[in-house]
């Protein structure tokens, strides 16, 4: 799949999630970037406090697909980038969701802040078995 145009550093944000690859995803942030993810949540401060939660996370899911970015929108030094996300957890269940991360490069590109928005509890209800509609998903 070819991405849509975006800055250099939000394409590699992409491409990390999906090889998947903690190093380079992280490597798209800056030395003090911040990661909404999702917003509401705790943010992760810094490069370093990113990869280790990524490099937590990956393992976890034996399918780990990442997100694929479908639009991007770059406006006033912000990009906004629509995407749907995919995993298989260790307990088997499928896991699709998806979102819109707003991100805001430095002076030097790489992502100072990424703002995801997306509903996680539509992913545990999915990482769980359930349906939020509390209809259990057809195995």
């Amino acid at each position: 799949m070819t991405f849509p145009a975006m800055p250099p550093a939000v394409a590699e944000f992409y491409r990390g999630s999906q090889i998947p690859d903690a190093d380079l995803w992280a490597g798209a942030f800056a030395a003090d970037g911040v990661f909404h993810d999702p917003v509401g949540s705790e943010p992760i401060v810094g490069r370093e406090a990113i990869r280790a939660k990524l490099t937590a996370v990956i393992p976890k899911f034996p399918g780990f697909y990442g997100l694929t970015p479908l639009t991007a929108h770059t406006v006033a030094g912000r990009t906004a980038v629509g995407w749907t996300g995919a995993v298989v957890a260790a307990n088997g269940n499928p896991i699709n969701w998806s979102g819109i991360t707003i991100f805001t490069l430095d002076e030097d590109g790489l992502i100072a802040d990424a703002a995801a928005y997306f509903n996680h509890d539509v992913f545990v209800a999915q990482l769980n078995g359930s349906s939020l509609l509390g209809v259990s998903p057809a195995h």
